[in-house]
């Protein structure tokens, strides 16, 4: 039996940005969902948690799993869901893009902690000020700059 371990920081958000997931309430269940649900399909999700418009979520890799097809079975399922939960007055949807880095094993527990403090993170700065920062320190260029 092959041993893997890999671990993958994801961020995505919903669809322009639209700040959705604005109670904790409503955070914390859709958070719990999402984990209940991967758990199901054999994703393992270290931490979950995000702020109003956006998730971050610290995966460990299965030996048959790729990037897409998590963000794919989280993403989809996940919005289906909440729509189907009829708690939110408009349709629920994700943003295609996302951003998806590797974490190496003496930083897991800084993006760990990263991850839990979202809320108090996010009262210094706005999640696009957050993802433009990660796009510059992990040295990649949005599709449309290219």
């Amino acid at each position: 039996m092959p041993f893997i371990k890999v671990y993958i920081h994801f961020v995505w958000s919903t669809k322009n940005r639209i700040s959705f997931l604005d109670s904790k309430e409503l955070r914390h269940k859709f958070f719990v969902h999402i984990r209940d649900n991967a758990k199901g399909k054999g994703i393992y999700i270290d931490h979950i948690n995000g702020f109003v418009d956006h998730v971050h979520c610290l995966i460990s890799l299965g030996t048959d799993q790729t990037i897409q097809k998590i963000m794919q079975l989280i993403k989809g399922e996940s919005s289906f869901w909440i729509n189907h939960q009829q708690v939110l007055i408009d349709k629920f949807e994700w943003q295609e893009e996302y951003f998806a880095v590797s974490v190496s094993e003496s930083q897991l527990n800084k993006v760990r902690n990263y991850i839990l403090n979202q809320e108090t993170h996010h009262q210094k700065k706005t999640f696009q000020d957050e993802y433009d920062e990660l796009i510059v320190r992990h040295g990649f260029q949005r599709y449309e700059d290219k």
